[in-house]
């Protein structure tokens, strides 16, 4: 099995270090640049894992055609133009230690994962259930971005991304409150050390008929 929407998926998992809440993060381990060669393994051991697994029999057993996770959270559909800017940073709620007996990183400090990691992806948030937000990205040149990763808040996964010829992942309830999303298609990108969100409206077809 191709393995290549696996090596795609490594900035999402990177966004999804971006949205973890400060009890997660003491999960992932400590933050800046301490332990770099650690972060990078851990990748690296992810991709070679992937590989040892039969995504085929798994896939098969799932349906993928129609396979959608239990807990989507959906949204409506954006009424209007709009965009706004969202700080990452939040504050740790416990020390971080530093191995040797010290603290590392303090309760108490505010820290913004943007400094600390790069991330130049456009991450496009949509219904995939809706007919029109798939042809509005289809028509915009959104979907042959480089970087650019598409994340359905509904929708089947596999019947999308044949509709749209690439890997589509899914927008979870995290990552929804993370960005503050309330609307979509939305248009999420990097600026400077915030993200800027940018809410879509595309036109009903059925009112113009009407």
């Amino acid at each position: 099995m191709n393995i290549a929407p696996l090596k795609m998926a490594i900035p999402v998992l990177v966004l999804c270090f971006l949205a973890v809440s400060p009890a997660q993060a003491k999960v992932i381990g400590t933050v800046g640049q301490v332990y770099p060669i650690v972060e990078r393994d851990a990748l690296t051991e992810i991709e070679e894992r992937a590989k040892d697994v039969n995504w085929r029999s798994i896939l098969d057993k799932e349906k993928p055609e129609d396979f959608r996770p239990s807990n989507l959270v959906p949204l409506p559909r954006a009424t209007h133009d709009r965009s706004f800017l969202v700080d990452m940073t939040y504050t740790l709620e416990f020390d971080v230690p530093d191995g040797r007996g010290g603290i590392l990183y303090p309760r108490g400090y505010r820290f913004n994962p943007l400094d600390y990691v790069p991330f130049n992806q456009t991450l496009v948030v949509l219904d995939g259930d809706d007919p029109e937000q798939l042809d509005w990205l289809k028509r915009s040149s959104l979907l042959s971005e480089p970087g650019s990763q598409i994340l359905l808040t509904q929708g089947a996964f596999s019947r999308v991304g044949e509709q749209l010829g690439r890997a589509v992942f899914y927008a979870g309830r995290r990552i929804l409150e993370r960005f503050k999303l309330a609307a979509v298609p939305s248009v999420i990108s990097r600026k400077g050390r915030l993200m800027e969100v940018k809410e879509i409206e595309i036109p009903d077809s059925r009112s113009s008929v009407q």
